[in-house]
């Protein structure tokens, strides 16, 4: 029989669902206390691929699909050649993870999975949990589901929709270097946008080809088909493929404030708390640091949320995202400055929220441009 009553109820079983859970069932502190995950899906199909950098050995190094220590940047004026130096760049498909974690979750008498849809939370002396077919209780909540004001007054916020279609495919012939992935290929930008190519190649004859488009608009899927195929066929030289997998998704990238959603027993996390990274749209290590602050604040009687927001970053992207909004061609220009004039090291550290001002005042200068002025005073 299921339990109706819980200490901790996880709202989705996404990427920081089952981040948190695992975390919480992981740890002894926690050990007594009783933990429901409830979404309305089984994940049981492979919906996307995470990607990461990190140094060395990871703790997902089991499950990661590929790595690569160099990759290559391409517009048409010019080739960057990206050597990763001490970091590795990891891939994970989501099934993958999905199927590693509740492995090692299942194992654990105080969690349980319950397939329900959560309709309503109604935040009283515990938090009620209203699904389709049951009623539950928890003394705190976390919730994955973005807020529905998101919606609403998406219009308040600058929002740039990073939306995107991969195909995994299959060649008859060598048609990639396995040890060399594409970070962004400009090369067939749709409509002077910020539109470009990834490429992940898995082995000499399989590689996730991407597409995709860090827009304030979003297109249809024949658009996605279309330009995939061209790009195939013209950019790599590929005449005869077949098509594995594909995978297609939209991750805004925002400045929606996510973080005033929190309440006393009720905290969002993953992209509904605003742990997705609004300049670049990575989430994989993000989530795993603030899972991290959670259980620190948990374990020293603090609010779940706290300290979790780093405003002087999320100032940064607000100013990325207003120029990508105002003058979303200036993309191209705006990664290749990125690449071409700072250490890979010094992009990481910033892009992990790890950096120094000096290092992030070295970065601003690199972008340094009549752009990012007008969008820095309009964001003052």
């Amino acid at each position: 029989m299921i339990k109706s009553h819980f200490d901790y109820v996880i709202v989705g079983n996404g990427l920081a669902g089952l981040q948190l859970a695992l975390a919480l069932s992981n740890d002894d502190f926690f050990k007594r206390k009783q933990i429901a995950l409830i979404d309305f899906d089984y994940k049981i199909n492979n919906d996307k691929t995470w990607s990461f950098w990190e140094k060395g050995n990871g703790k997902w190094d089991n499950i990661v699909l590929q790595s690569w220590t160099k990759s290559v940047f391409h517009t048409n004026e010019q080739t960057i050649n990206i050597n990763f130096e001490e970091y590795t760049y990891k891939s994970i498909r989501a099934l993958d993870f999905y199927k590693e974690v509740k492995s090692q979750i299942e194992k654990k008498d105080n969690v349980n999975f319950i397939i329900d849809e959560v309709i309503q939370l109604l935040e009283e002396q515990k938090v009620k949990i209203i699904c389709n077919e049951n009623t539950y209780y928890a003394d705190h909540v976390f919730d994955s589901r973005l807020p529905k004001e998101f919606f609403i007054n998406k219009k308040k916020h600058t929002l740039i929709n990073q939306h995107f279609k991969g195909f995994i495919i299959q060649t008859e012939v060598h048609a990639f270097n396995s040890e060399v992935f594409t970070m962004m290929d400009y090369r067939m930008q749709y409509k002077e946008t910020t539109s470009f190519v990834y490429i992940l190649p898995l082995t000499s004859k399989r590689a996730l080809v991407e597409y995709t488009f860090f827009t304030p608009f979003t297109v249809e899927e024949k658009d996605y088909d279309s330009l995939l195929n061209k790009y195939i066929k013209e950019k790599l030289n590929i005449k005869q493929y077949d098509i594995l997998e594909t995978e297609m998704g939209n991750i805004p990238m925002t400045t929606f404030p996510f973080e005033k959603y929190n309440t006393n027993k009720i905290t969002k996390i993953g992209t509904a708390g605003g742990w997705v990274r609004g300049s670049t749209g990575y989430s994989f290590k993000h989530t795993e640091k603030k899972v991290s602050k959670i259980i620190i604040n948990l374990k020293e009687n603090k609010q779940p949320s706290a300290q979790l927001r780093n405003n002087r970053f999320k100032f940064y992207d607000k100013i990325f995202l207003k120029v990508l909004y105002d003058e979303n061609e200036k993309g191209p220009w705006i990664f290749k400055q990125f690449y071409k004039k700072n250490k890979i090291e010094t992009m990481f550290r910033f892009l992990d929220e790890e950096s120094s001002f000096k290092e992030e005042l070295s970065i601003m200068c690199s972008l340094f441009s009549w752009s990012f002025i007008k969008a820095f005073f309009k964001t003052l």
